[in-house]
């Protein structure tokens, strides 16, 4: 019986055990890295201990000092999360070998999927239907085909072939970035990526939770997914059911898991692989069964008995959106930093199943949090559940767009657009989905009359911070002279490039005037001033109904609108029904900037050097792979930019590196 449980992973799959060991009185261990020590899920175990690893992220995958934090505060059990930590079998062996009970699958059966192309023959065997698979290059025949690492997880070194002239390359960059051996398999045109969640129990029972759409997808790793998919109907739902049975008894697997599968337009399906973990949809999951899953997967690892005789019934529809720390518009660039701000509205409930419809929340996060490159981009998983599947993507639409994020980019509007993509709407979904509609990369704030009054309500806030902070005359309207005069400007850093504001108060306080235009940074000159203002105001009728510090009301032609505030140093970060913007305010005194010298390559992002494939005085050729830099679980190739002679390369494999640091120079030929 599970007394005290050691979580081995941080951020929400943390915080998600313990609400459920909480609710059934089971005390909680949790394990931090240096960077962690004010993380949500440390303040809310019972007991915390700091994993001094060689670095912050290696700290969570080392099991030697998970198992001895475990023996220290008594725990008897180790729930590893949803990481890397979850799949492997070693560790899985070790816990068991200090006497603990291990929550997840069998370190036998872990040790069957550590090979993708060995499990996929296992499950050939036992007749359900998998791709054919070529471990050999030499005997592909046919194209296109998908290279595959044949071990690792999150879709990293898959690689797309159209022709045989490029196999040969593809199959040694697969192999070098995965450091495993590769295979070959088919690669199928529109299709979907549905998964069969799971539970079995060591008395053999073991059953299926419905499916799981899950084709929306950045770099082959899920950001929306729902239950029930809309391609699914009854009949096909069991055979894949019956496929997902077949498979767990074929590999002797016992615990919570998901049995993924391709599914093209005309109802056939092909195994992809069992992952062994309680994936990160397991909420919607939930939702729509009304079982605690985590719950059932402690039962089961205390040797216990699944308590329902077969699937439970479909209760509505669910959608789960990855909100994550990243880019989407510049290649998925992660984004780190402080995450001032974060606060999702008219949420239900969080971590646990919620008792109706509504929408959940399950974040790692919270105001104030640093968001690092050493983990998972994924900030929170936010799921609405409703009755009908037009009913939870507006809600869940509407949510995002009036949730505050502050302090680092993040994917929040690319999620909103597709929700509210016509496509998605209707249920034409498949794993090329993004690559097939780039509209959805724009931003939420695109029109340009949305994007400059929010420049207007920041450059108002900005003024009444000033006369709140006045400490003579502060009771006159911003700007006040007793004699006609100009208007006050202020000059801020947009999405797309420098703005100026203009606007004039009347000495009623009134707004007399504004106007908005883009200026080209070489104007802007040392006092932050841009030239005169245009003699005619370019503005729809606009009345100031109130403006604070924080918040500032505006009556756009009739229209009423608010707008949210949110000033953090020289940004500010404007929310309004019309979408989000972050406006930095230029300084009229800027510090000269220091120049980099001629055919240096800068780190475009902070993370640790993971290849080095270049030495000085090597020549290269215009985009030949000089380094990799591995950020957030991914690897990010530098290439070079022209062809030239390396002539310094102060970095090296394992080093940790800042944005805008030297990484290399190169001497143009």
């Amino acid at each position: 019986m599970i007394r005290r449980l050691l979580v081995a992973d941080r951020g929400e799959i943390a915080r998600r055990v313990f609400a459920t060991c909480r609710l059934v009185g089971i005390e909680t261990v949790a394990v931090y890295s240096a960077a962690d020590s004010d993380a949500p899920h440390v303040g809310e175990a019972d007991y915390a201990v700091r994993l001094d690893g060689e670095t912050t992220g290696s700290a969570y995958l080392r099991g030697d000092l998970i198992i001895t934090a475990a023996q220290r505060t008594g725990a008897n059990a180790i729930h590893p999360g949803n990481g890397l930590l979850a799949e492997d079998p070693d560790f899985a062996a070790a816990v068991a070998d200090a006497g603990m009970i291990w929550v997840g699958a069998p370190a036998k059966t872990l040790g069957m999927l550590r090979s993708k192309s060995e499990t996929k023959a296992l499950v050939a065997e036992a007749r359900v239907p998998v791709l054919p698979t070529f471990t050999d290059p030499a005997k592909v025949s046919s194209y296109p085909v998908l290279i595959k690492p044949d071990a690792g997880t999150g879709g990293a070194g898959l690689r797309v072939v159209r022709d045989a002239a490029t196999l040969a390359e593809a199959v040694a960059a697969t192999r070098r970035e995965a450091g495993c051996p590769v295979y070959c398999e088919p690669y199928v045109e529109d299709v979907r990526h549905i998964e069969i969640p799971i539970l079995a129990d060591e008395h053999g029972a073991v059953v299926p939770f419905g499916e799981r759409e899950c084709s929306v997808q950045r770099r082959y790793q899920k950001i929306i997914e729902e239950t029930p998919s809309s391609a699914v109907d009854p009949g096909l739902r069991e055979e894949l059911c019956r496929a997902a049975i077949i498979t767990v008894r074929a590999l002797g697997y016992v615990g919570a898991g998901a049995v993924e599968f391709l599914l093209d337009s005309d109802g056939d399906f092909w195994f992809l692989e069992l992952t062994p973990t309680l994936q990160a949809d397991h909420t919607v999951t939930e939702c729509v069964s009304g079982y605690d899953l985590v719950r059932l997967q402690l039962l089961v690892a205390e040797g216990g008995s699944l308590p329902m005789p077969g699937p439970p019934p479909i209760r509505g529809h669910a959608i789960e959106v990855r909100i994550c720390a990243e880019d989407p518009a510049y290649a998925w660039l992660p984004a780190t930093g402080t995450l001032h701000r974060f606060a999702v509205p008219d949420v239900a409930g969080t971590f646990r199943p919620l008792p109706q419809p509504g929408l959940r929340l399950d974040a790692g996060v919270e105001d104030g949090s640093q968001v690092g490159v050493h983990r998972d981009p994924t900030l929170a998983k936010l799921i609405a559940w409703a009755p009908t599947r037009q009913e939870a993507t507006r809600m869940l639409a509407s949510a995002l767009t009036r949730t505050q994020l502050h302090g680092v980019a993040t994917n929040r509007d690319l999620l909103v657009r597709v929700l509210r993509h016509h496509s998605f709407r209707t249920g034409d979904v498949d794993t090329d989905f993004l690559d097939k509609r780039p509209e959805v990369f724009a931003p939420l704030l695109s029109a340009v009359d949305a994007v400059r009054i929010s420049c207007l309500a920041a450059a108002l806030a900005g003024a009444a911070a000033r006369r709140t902070g006045a400490t003579v005359l502060g009771s006159l309207p911003s700007g006040w002279r007793n004699v006609p005069s100009g208007s006050q400007t202020a000059v801020y850093d947009g999405p797309a490039g420098p703005v100026e504001v203009g606007y004039r108060m009347n000495r009623h306080g009134e707004l007399a005037g504004w106007w908005v235009r883009a200026v080209d940074p070489e104007e802007i000159d040392l006092a932050g001033l841009v030239g005169q203002p245009p003699v005619v105001d370019d503005h729809p009728e606009t009345v100031v109904v109130t403006a604070s510090d924080e918040r500032v009301v505006l009556d756009v032609n009739g229209i009423r609108l608010t707008f949210n505030v949110h000033r953090v140093g020289e940004v500010s970060y404007v929310d309004s029904p019309e979408g989000s913007v972050a406006l930095r305010e230029l300084s009229r005194f800027p510090l000269p900037a220091p120049e980099a010298a001629e055919g240096s390559l800068i780190a475009p992002l902070p993370g640790a050097v993971r290849r080095v494939l270049v030495v000085p005085g090597q020549r290269v050729r215009a985009g030949e792979l000089l380094l990799t830099l591995e950020a957030m679980k991914l690897e990010h190739p530098v290439h070079a930019p022209s062809a030239g002679v390396v002539a310094s390369l102060p970095v090296h494999p394992g080093a940790e590196v800042a944005t805008g640091e030297l990484l290399a120079v190169l001497d143009p030929e």
